[in-house]
C-alpha cells in the first residue's frame, strides 16, 4: 500500500522539492529522475510525481541518502587563485574552502568565475533557483570591471556595444564604457550572458590582454560591506527579490 494515502493533504513537501532543496537539482529535473526510477523512499522506488515527503521518510536519490535541508544561500566575494567548483582531482584550492564554515548544508556555487577572476560569486542549495539564474532565458546582469594591458579604444568600446562574432556566436554588452576616474585602461561591462570566459574573451579577440577582472554585480547583489575573501547570508529581501527575476 502506498505511504501517500496515511499523508493528509496539507502534510510533507512534494518529492520533487525535497530533492531541489537537498541541492542536488532543479524541480523540473528531479521530475525526470523520479519517472525514470532513480529515487527511492523507504527503500522502495517511487514513482508517483504528487508524493509527499514526511519527516519520518528514508529519501535515497541513486543509493545516496538525501536530507531535508533549509534554503541556503551565501553570498562570497571571491578573491584571485581559487577554482570555483566544488572539488579538485588536482588538489587546488576551491571556492568550497572559502565558505567551509558559512553553514552546514550542501551548497553549490551558481554560474562560475574562473581562477584568476575576482568577486561575487553565490552559493545555494536551492536547486530552483540555482537552475533560473544560469539559465539564458532569465537574463541575468552582471556587472565586469576589468584593467587592461593598454589604454581601450572608444571604437572598440563602441564595437562592443553594437555587437560581434566570436567562436563560438555572436556577444553584445548590455552597457561598455571606461570606469569614471580611472585610466583609459579600466573599463566597467555589463553582460547577459554566462558563457565561458565570455570577457576575458571579448577583449582578447579585440588584441588586449586582461590583468585583472573583478565581477562587482550578480543578479543585484552587490559587493558592499563585503571584503575580498569573505561571505555573508542573503537577506531575506534579497532572496524574495532573485526568486522574482
Amino acid at each position: 500500500m502506498s505511504n501517500k494515502k496515511t499523508q493528509k493533504p496539507s502534510e510533507g513537501i512534494r518529492l520533487n522539492k525535497f530533492i531541489a532543496h537537498a541541492g542536488i537539482c532543479s524541480r523540473r529535473e528531479a521530475d525526470m529522475h523520479i519517472k525514470i526510477g532513480s529515487v527511492k523512499v523507504n527503500n522502495k522506488v517511487m514513482t508517483e510525481m504528487g508524493y509527499k515527503v514526511v519527516p519520518t521518510d528514508v529519501v535515497q536519490f541513486d543509493g545516496q541518502h538525501l536530507k531535508a535541508e533549509k534554503p541556503t544561500y551565501v553570498l562570497l566575494n571571491k578573491p584571485k587563485g581559487f577554482l570555483a567548483t566544488t572539488r579538485d582531482e588536482k588538489g587546488r584550492k576551491t571556492v568550497m574552502d572559502l565558505v567551509a564554515n558559512a553553514t552546514k548544508a550542501r551548497i553549490v556555487p551558481v554560474g562560475r568565475l574562473d581562477r584568476p577572476t575576482t568577486g561575487l560569486l553565490l552559493f545555494t542549495n536551492d536547486g530552483d533557483l540555482a537552475k533560473k539564474l544560469t539559465r539564458p532565458s532569465t537574463g541575468v546582469k552582471k556587472l565586469y570591471h576589468v584593467v587592461l594591458d593598454k589604454n581601450v579604444n572608444g571604437q572598440h568600446l563602441q564595437s562592443i556595444k553594437e555587437g560581434m562574432t566570436l567562436d563560438d556566436g555572436s556577444i553584445k554588452a548590455h552597457e561598455v564604457s571606461f570606469v569614471q576616474g580611472a585610466s583609459k585602461r579600466e573599463v566597467g561591462i555589463a553582460l547577459h550572458s554566462g558563457r565561458n570566459r565570455i570577457v576575458r574573451r571579448i577583449f582578447e579577440h579585440l588584441g588586449y590582454e586582461v590583468i585583472t577582472l573583478d565581477r562587482v554585480l550578480f543578479a543585484g547583489l552587490t559587493k558592499k560591506d563585503l571584503p575580498r575573501g569573505h561571505w555573508r547570508h542573503l537577506s531575506r529581501t534579497e532572496v524574495q527579490q532573485l526568486k522574482m527575476l
